[in-house]
């Protein structure tokens, strides 16, 4: 989840507000006994935001909680119009895709590709988007999503050249199969496709699945000499460009 302002509209992407420890551990993975989420969250500074976009439907990214915590009329854009009927089923009043928004109040969003994962477990991930934010007097935002590295990871890096890059790292995975969302490895892929850029890791120990720790990842950027580059916020920390 994050939140942030673009030409002083404020976004809150993927909002999953459930209480530290609150739901149980992702079936079918290590750590059966870490319980999910694992940190707390202040839930109504959170939620006040101008616009929520959901990237897909996984209960890490929209979940009871936040279905229950955020107003219904808040304006939600989501990845499909199958999403759409979805979250208008939650009682939300005020929500479209992607693909019917392209601009608000002079921000382009355009929606790109996500893998989450490959094989029969990608399969089963289902689809997943990230965002692209343009703004004349901003830096152009680049939103990966829950995906691992691929083609489509860099094909759309190579044509929105965004100066700002958030993946979700972390390395999730379940007991059979490779990973749901970017390694190590693929972080470093998305710098050498982007050198220019500043990328920021998301998604770090949030989850019993999420095996990539922040410790672990820094060791691997000092060891780069990335790290001016590749910056890892701990909760709760605010980053400005």
């Amino acid at each position: 989840m994050y939140k942030g302002a673009i030409a002083n509209k404020t976004f809150l992407i993927d909002p999953f507000l459930a209480k530290k420890g609150a739901n149980p551990p992702f079936p079918n993975t290590l750590n059966q006994d870490t319980f999910n989420p694992t940190v707390d969250l202040p839930i109504e500074e959170i939620i006040d935001a101008d616009v929520v976009i959901v990237t897909h439907l996984h209960p890490d990214h929209f979940d009871a909680a936040a279905i229950e915590a955020l107003p219904k009329t808040i304006p939600i854009i989501a990845q499909s119009e199958d999403d759409v009927a979805v979250i208008r089923k939650a009682g939300f009043q005020n929500v479209q895709s992607i693909d019917r928004i392209t601009y608000i109040e002079g921000i382009s969003l355009t929606r790109t590709n996500g893998k989450h994962g490959i094989g029969e477990i990608g399969k089963m991930m289902g689809e997943v988007s990230g965002v692209v934010f343009y703004h004349t007097d901003e830096k152009t935002l680049y939103l990966a999503g829950d995906t691992i590295w691929y083609n489509d990871v860099e094909d759309s890096i190579r044509l929105h050249r965004p100066e700002v890059i958030i993946v979700n790292g972390g390395a999730a995975q379940f007991l059979q199969g490779d990973p749901i969302i970017m390694t190590k490895e693929d972080i470093y892929q998305t710098y050498m496709a982007a050198p220019q850029s500043t990328i920021i890791v998301s998604h770090m120990e949030a989850l019993n699945h999420c095996l990539l720790t922040r410790r672990e990842l820094q060791a691997f950027l000092d060891e780069k000499e990335l790290s001016k580059h590749i910056l890892i916020p701990i909760d709760g920390e605010s980053i400005t460009f």
